[in-house]
């Protein structure tokens, strides 16, 4: 179930990229950055008020709450790519970045994550992973695009690892509303001080196309399922199966968009699919057989 729910996210944030980019192109980054945080805080606003949770019931340290400052940064940076590089380039390089990250908090069991500590038989698959990347990147190279992707892949999980142990503390419901809380707060400012050239100043107007406001409310679903899923299995396994909704998800869209699919995005998926496959394989067979050792010595 978790590791199905990690696909789901994938495919979801696939969609909210595609959403957010309309706000940016329509409002500006900053803009699009607090009207996404204002759609989702009202969702989830309204969840914990039907379910009578009270968020403000326990105080708890400071830095459990940064969640959603560092996801304000993810955002930005995102929608600050979009147009500059392509959406499937996108996709690979925040995932790389969330694949480099979420290894090393396995690792070390960084922000209070449980350790899942590197083993050999996974290098054979990461570097399938690594390979499809690169496909799908098709060796373009844009420096401060692709720095801000991959950055916002790594703030992602930081991000991920702190909302889940605030879950731990409350619930998945208040801890996805302080998510979008934090964001807010921290989105106005970086609005005002930096966003005083963006359309948005010259006047509001809706738009028709009202898909396109819907990405803070997917990013409330995503936040929700990930503080769900990352206290059951490893960031790095999170990350991929991630990825692997998010790519295809991409292929289709573009396919949609563009009238036709694009080879490299289907062969580069494949590659970091089958790199997937490959450590789950290892990784359930090495359960398996500790599991009999345990049996085993207990006999």
């Amino acid at each position: 179930m978790y590791y199905f729910a990690s696909l789901m996210i994938g495919i979801l944030v696939a969609v909210m990229i595609a959403f957010n980019g309309g706000l940016t192109t329509l409002y500006g980054m900053y803009s699009a950055t607090v009207i996404i945080h204002i759609v989702g805080l009202l969702l989830i606003g309204g969840m914990i008020l039907l379910r009578r949770e009270k968020p403000f019931a326990k105080r708890l340290p400071w830095y459990l709450y940064i969640g959603g400052v560092l996801g304000v940064a993810t955002t930005a940076s995102v929608n600050f790519a979009i147009g500059k590089i392509s959406l499937s380039a996108i996709l690979a390089l925040g995932l790389f970045g969330q694949s480099v990250a979420g290894a090393l908090v396995d690792q070390f069991g960084w922000f209070g994550m449980k350790k899942h500590p590197f083993r050999a038989y996974q290098i054979p698959g990461i570097l399938l992973v690594i390979g499809g990347i690169g496909w799908m990147m098709g060796g373009k190279f844009t420096l401060l695009p692709v720095l801000a992707v991959f950055g916002s892949g790594v703030l992602l999980v930081i991000s991920r690892s702190y909302n889940a142990r605030l879950a731990d503390e409350t619930s998945v419901y208040v801890s996805t509303f302080f998510n979008y809380v934090c964001g807010l707060v921290t989105a106005i400012p970086v609005f005002l001080l930096l966003g005083g050239n963006e359309p948005i100043w010259t006047g509001f107007a809706l738009s028709p196309n009202v898909w396109i406001y819907l990405g803070g409310a997917i990013g409330v679903v995503t936040v929700w399922l990930s503080n769900v899923v990352v206290a059951k299995i490893p960031q790095l396994y999170i990350t991929l199966l991630m990825f692997v909704g998010q790519v295809f998800t991409g292929v289709i869209m573009d396919a949609l968009h563009d009238g036709a699919f694009s080879t490299a995005n289907i062969i580069g998926g494949v590659l970091v699919a089958l790199g997937l496959a490959l450590n789950l394989l290892f990784e359930r067979r090495a359960s398996r057989r500790l599991t009999a050792e345990r049996n085993a010595e207990a006999e």
